[in-house]
């Protein structure tokens, strides 16, 4: 089996440079609730680098994306070298036109699932193709992840709710109970 080629206007992220330097303020282990909490993400461009490496950047969209450890077993969240396929980066965190420095405040959507997470950038050319990266994390993915608690769906008021209409029905079927023995008496 040899080597596959990609077809025309497929991006592989194997090719892709990381020339930027992400981070984020969830620390190592840290949960945050969706919904609830704040996230902030910084970044900039390599200075190591040479100065006309940005010169093609036009846009960068920084995302949220599935650590090796939310992916086991869960085909949906896979990574695949082919970006059109891949399922890695699934929430975006902002699109903006490029600049070699940045900071953005994300607060972590309530749709954002429960899972473990880092930050990964994108910079994108004028024919908004991905044409280099960078991300909050080692490229084994092991590092600098952070937690996220989903919203179940309970809430406080949902809780309440329930216990009032349970006791209510509890008063009907006694209530019931009592004017049917009356009525055979």
């Amino acid at each position: 089996i040899g080597f596959v080629q990609p077809s025309l206007g497929e991006i592989l992220f194997s090719s892709l440079t990381p020339t930027l330097i992400v981070t984020g303020t969830p620390t190592e282990g840290q949960t945050l609730h969706a919904g609830v909490d704040k996230l902030t993400v910084t970044w900039s461009l390599n200075q190591s680098l040479p100065l006309d490496t940005e010169s093609a950047y036009k846009k960068i969209k920084i995302l949220l994306c599935y650590a090796p450890v939310s992916q086991k077993d869960r085909g949906w969240r896979k990574t695949v070298d082919n970006l059109k396929k891949d399922k890695t980066c699934q929430f975006t965190i902002t699109e903006q036109t490029y600049s070699s420095k940045g900071t953005f405040e994300y607060t972590v959507k309530r749709t954002i699932p429960t899972a473990t997470y880092f930050i990964r950038a994108y910079a994108f050319d004028s024919s908004d193709i991905e044409v280099a990266y960078g991300q909050s994390t080692n490229p084994a993915k092991a590092t600098n992840l952070f937690n996220v608690e989903g919203i179940t769906g309970l809430t406080k008021p949902l809780e309440i709710a329930a216990g009032v209409f349970s006791a209510f029905s509890i008063i009907a079927l006694i209530y019931f109970f009592v004017v049917e023995k009356r009525k055979k008496h």
